[in-house]
């Protein structure tokens, strides 16, 4: 599995807040900084599973990872201030801040999306 998570960090945000909101969702989160873009690979869902969880979110989860859905990957975007504050929020439309867009890539991109968003029973 390949995890990228990146987003673009404007000239009136501050760059360790948005490190520290990429990392609430994803603390084992490797990044990397090219001018105003922050990039980084994950090895771990675990957390960002658990998040889901915790907010009851998971159906809607599976809904925009599913529509994110080409191929072998799904492709979707975050919320930067919410995950600032260590949760997630699905963005849908543009704001004007951005937002952290994750790709999570996977020869069997359904497992994973069905494992992330499975209730316990």
């Amino acid at each position: 599995m390949n995890i990228i998570v990146e987003t673009v960090c404007k000239p009136t945000e501050d760059k360790d807040k948005i490190r520290k909101a990429m990392l609430n969702i994803f603390p084992d989160l490797r990044i990397n900084e090219k001018g105003n873009m922050l990039t980084g690979k994950c090895l771990s869902l675990d957390n960002f599973k658990e998040k889901l969880r915790n907010q009851q979110i998971r159906d809607s989860a599976r809904k925009i990872f599913l529509r994110g859905k080409k191929e072998n990957k799904t492709v979707f975007r975050i919320n930067k201030q919410v995950a600032f504050v260590d949760k997630i929020c699905f963005a849908e439309e543009n704001h004007p801040l951005g937002d952290i867009t994750v790709t999570i890539e996977d020869e069997d991109i359904d497992r994973i999306i069905e494992e992330i968003t499975r209730k316990e029973k």
